[in-house]
């Protein structure tokens, strides 16, 4: 509709995993995970759907076998063409012919780089990947579909061949801890002296909580009265709200660094309990988990993981390598060279756990379950004053 001259020329329209393996081997081919979680494509049915292109206007993109937007597609791991192509085995400094394979959005290559990792439980229809960063991701996988109000999916071998797929997640996690420590009056001083450390903020204020608290559990004990709904770009799971706003309860006058440190822990704490809300509602739409793979830099500190297990009440793991997207990508590839069978053996032979978290139980369970009743309460109370003033402004 914008740029009609453009849409007439254009000859294929690639998601970015596809158009990488296009540029590196001159394949068609789209991989599963692109075309059935960023398209419509009907894995579980190996087709897609014309009626729905002509019913929207797109009709066009149904001719030739829907040849512009894939016409073949594939499993994640699929070997591409005949490897590299001599241009871009010279762009990369790589042998032409290297195997490419068909790929995964980034999330989902972090989701097979942790969620079968051995040391863990071994099954990752058990383990919930969740990418923790600017925004948080995560990936449940069931054998059967599971269909979550709020939740992304299911999406057939969108990222493990043969299991169905559920994403949900936050809009801001890192940046919502970042927003909200900024809002404080200590915010200056305590980027300062995160600098002069060479920490970041975040990093800085997880530490200065670990030395009041005594122990990664007992952290959650400084927020007190404070409590935070971080849903500052509003909430993706599981309500699918974009007008939600965060809520921020029991702040005082208190200008120095310990009520930054108390803001922080309840941030944390939030984000915690926005998971554990994600955590509960899949279960009760048939698909349960027992352990959760943590990766990405906001939850990098041991007080964030520690923080997640007991709000959750679900072990956290962490695995040995540090770029668990990366080491999805390296999985791919490890299969299109026929180093493994299927992506599942790739998937428990490649990752190993490195640390566990479990939940504290006791009084600290006690605390969280409190603090997690009353972000719910605020949360309601959040939508239904919003729903309030919408009314009073018809």
């Amino acid at each position: 509709e914008e740029r009609p001259e453009i849409y007439a020329q254009a000859v294929q329209f690639f998601d970015l995993a596809d158009f990488l393996t296009w540029k590196a081997s001159g394949a068609l081919e789209r991989t599963a995970c692109t075309v059935t979680c960023k398209w419509t494509y009907l894995a579980h049915e190996g087709r897609w759907d014309p009626e729905y292109f002509h019913a929207i206007g797109l009709g066009d993109l149904a001719e030739g076998g829907f040849e512009r937007i894939g016409a073949r597609i594939v499993d994640p791991g699929t070997p591409l063409g005949a490897g590299l192509t001599e241009a871009a085995a010279a762009q990369m400094g790589l042998t032409p012919g290297t195997p490419v394979a068909a790929g995964l959005i980034d999330a989902h290559a972090g989701g097979i780089g942790t969620v079968a990792a051995q040391g863990g439980s071994g099954d990752p229809a058990h383990c919930l990947g969740y990418v923790f960063g600017t925004s948080s991701c995560t990936m449940t996988s069931t054998r059967e579909p599971a269909f979550v109000p709020g939740v992304w999916g299911p999406y057939f071998s969108a990222m493990i061949p043969g299991m169905w797929l559920n994403e949900g997640g936050q809009s801001g996690a890192g940046a919502a801890i970042a927003q909200l420590v900024q809002l404080h009056p200590a915010a200056a001083e305590a980027r300062d002296r995160a600098q002069a450390a060479g920490k970041s903020v975040p990093e800085f204020l997880a530490d200065l909580a670990l030395e009041a608290a005594g122990s990664p559990s007992e952290v959650a004990m400084l927020a007190d009265g404070l409590h935070v709904v971080p849903e500052f770009l509003g909430n993706r799971a599981p309500f699918a709200d974009p007008d939600a706003r965060a809520v921020i309860v029991g702040q005082g006058m208190e200008t120095g660094l310990d009520s930054l440190v108390a803001l922080y822990v309840a941030g944390v704490c939030g984000l915690a309990y926005g998971l554990r809300q994600i955590i509960e509602v899949q279960a009760e739409h048939g698909a349960p988990i027992s352990e959760i793979s943590i990766s990405g830099g906001a939850g990098a500190h041991p007080v964030t993981r520690q923080i997640i297990a007991d709000a959750t009440g679900r072990d956290v793991v962490v695995t040995r390598c540090e770029e668990p997207v990366l080491l999805g990508a390296a999985m791919l590839g490890a299969v299109a060279a026929q180093g493994f069978d299927d992506l599942q053996g790739a998937m428990g032979a490649m990752s190993q756990v490195a640390t566990r978290f479990a939940p504290a139980g006791g009084a600290v369970e006690v605390l969280h379950a409190a603090r997690f009743n009353a972000f719910l309460t605020l949360q309601s109370t959040a939508r239904s004053v919003r729903e309030s003033m919408a009314k009073a402004a018809e």
